[in-house]
């Protein structure tokens, strides 16, 4: 059993897609990643050159991946016996900045990795859509968005990364572009003005996740996202999607109640550990 590190997304995609697609709903971000990175080069999510990474059985199979994408942390998928400390030894010598792992494979990872202090970053949770339950809708409509909102969705999506504490390197334009190409924005709308937005990703695996919500503070307590994650969640299922799923930070009791609300379960907890220098 062993650690196979590479920076070939096409060999590393040979060899783990099939894991990968065995728990699509786990592997969300995984799928979401690789798909980008095949289809818009390694650079896509920053200047630094991604990672990737398997662990193998004896016999050959994978049973377990982590994959970066420099300035992001690291992200684990769920882990057998033996493979963190494994990774602990694969890793040594790294820069390692941050890690994004299950909760109790992240207490192991930083209890071996040789840095001065960790401290938790972000715990987060994986919600799976049960039974869709769209809330009495507030004034407004849905919409998918178009080219000519993209100067509107640029400011939002880059408004959003504002309030999670994440920064893009070149900006959020690519980002944007590659939804709109899909159809991957919705909006909801008053009088023909936009209030609200919910993002989702293409669907892979039969699997679909909502990537991000965001309303202006001067829209909030109106019921507009959850109506706009209400219409994306549709379109997802509309589409064939057999696994709708989000994220949301355990801190917001706010988002963490809608979702639950609007008809999605727990499935399981991460966190992102980041490393003093």
């Amino acid at each position: 059993m062993s650690w196979q590190l590479t920076d070939d997304v096409e060999a590393f995609a040979s060899t783990s897609d099939d894991f990968l697609r065995s728990r699509p709903v786990e592997h969300t971000v995984f799928l979401t990643l690789v798909d980008t990175l095949r289809r818009r080069g390694l650079h896509a999510y920053g200047s630094g050159a991604p990672i990737f990474g398997r662990w193998r059985t004896g016999e050959g199979a994978v049973e377990g991946v982590l994959l970066q994408t420099p300035p992001h942390p690291m992200m684990f998928s769920r882990l057998p016996a033996g493979a963190v400390a494994a990774a602990l030894d694969t890793l040594a010598g790294r820069p390692l900045s941050a890690v994004n792992m299950l909760v109790d494979d992240a207490a192991e990872f930083v209890a071996g990795w040789p840095a001065p202090s960790a401290t938790e970053r972000l715990r987060v949770r994986l919600y799976r859509l049960e039974d869709l339950a769209p809330p009495s809708p507030p004034a407004g409509r849905a919409r998918v968005a178009g080219v000519a909102d993209r100067d509107l969705l640029v400011r939002w999506t880059s408004a959003f990364h504002d309030e999670i504490g994440e920064v893009r390197e070149d900006g959020y334009g690519p980002v944007v572009d590659d939804r709109l190409s899909y159809g991957g924005i919705t909006l909801w709308e008053v009088d023909g003005a936009p209030v609200s937005m919910a993002t989702r990703s293409r669907p892979d695996a039969g699997m679909v996740r909502v990537q991000q919500v965001y309303t202006p503070l001067s829209h909030r307590g109106q019921g507009y996202g959850g109506a706009a994650t209400s219409a994306v969640t549709r379109e997802a299922l509309d589409l064939g999607a057999s696994d709708v799923v989000l994220f949301t930070d355990l801190s917001n009791p706010t988002s963490n109640g809608l979702y639950q609300r609007l008809g999605y379960r727990p499935v399981l907890d991460r966190v992102v550990m980041e490393f003093a220098s």
